[in-house]
């Protein structure tokens, strides 16, 4: 069901890959609530994935971009606020990538130059998204960006690797970044930590489906899916969360604060 909470906003959304990205669903839930969008994401992903399918459902035009090039950022928000006539008003930050991790790397053992490449991927593009927005004065007062993360920031997933690391850094910078923009044009910058969700990025974490099996066992409420996810950006684009500004927003069913659970006391016994 739509209730039009979007009407009239324009925003950018990076990361969308393919029809289980959490990026797509949100999308798609954005249109649905009547904001108008521009799609990207880093080129090589665009070749991989199917974002102009997406594009055409909902009527989006697809400006690449890697993330990590100020010159492409400078590009996309000039090319979006072109298309719109006008300023953005919200921003979802979906971009993370571990070399480490792709090469099978332990994570006591991490090749450091792919490391700082899997920092400047998954975590300081936040900053430079940030950046470039400010530089061009490219948001509209009351704005909102949000980026996913995970709870790995906070507690050990030992074949998280690297990741845990990157998005530590990133929830990092959404709240200084969050804070400076707070208090010059009311911009506010937040991260959701999902539920671990099955997308095609998710997926190539060793042992994912056991993150998944255990978080739904310790949720009283389950994990939350990729749909409620986009529900939850959603919410958070609209003018009805003003006041929420660098905060890490837990979505994941009360994972984040149980201690345990009878079902997994139940599965530790047999």
């Amino acid at each position: 069901m739509a209730y039009n909470l979007l009407q009239g906003k324009k925003g950018i959304i990076f990361g969308a890959l393919d029809e289980r990205s959490i990026a797509w669903k949100t999308a798609l839930r954005c249109h649905e609530e009547g904001a108008q969008i521009v799609l990207s994401n880093a080129p090589v992903a665009m070749r991989m994935g199917e974002i102009n399918k997406l594009a055409e459902a909902v009527n989006a035009p697809v400006i690449g971009a890697d993330a990590t090039s100020m010159e492409d950022l400078k590009k996309l928000f000039e090319g979006a606020m072109t298309h719109f006539g006008g300023g953005i008003d919200f921003v979802l930050h979906s971009i993370g990538m571990s070399l480490n991790v792709r090469k099978g790397k332990h994570y006591t053992e991490i090749d450091y130059a792919w490391n700082q490449k899997t920092l400047d991927i998954s975590s300081m593009s936040l900053h430079r998204v940030l950046r470039t927005a400010w530089d061009l004065d490219a948001m509209n007062e009351w704005g909102s960006v949000v980026a996913l993360t995970y709870i790995a920031a906070q507690r050990v997933f030992p074949d998280y690797n690297e990741m845990a690391d990157a998005k530590s850094l990133l929830e990092s910078v959404a709240r200084s970044f969050g804070y400076h923009y707070a208090k010059r044009k009311k911009v506010r910058v937040n991260t959701i930590s999902q539920s671990p969700t099955v997308t095609t990025a998710g997926s190539g974490v060793k042992g994912f489906d056991g993150f998944i099996n255990y978080a739904e066992k310790m949720s009283p409420m389950g994990n939350a899916t990729g749909d409620q996810c986009a529900d939850y950006c959603v919410t958070m684009f609209s003018d009805l969360t003003r006041m929420v500004t660098m905060q890490n927003l837990f979505h994941d069913g009360g994972f984040s604060f149980t201690g345990v659970t009878p079902d997994v006391i139940e599965a530790m016994g047999k």
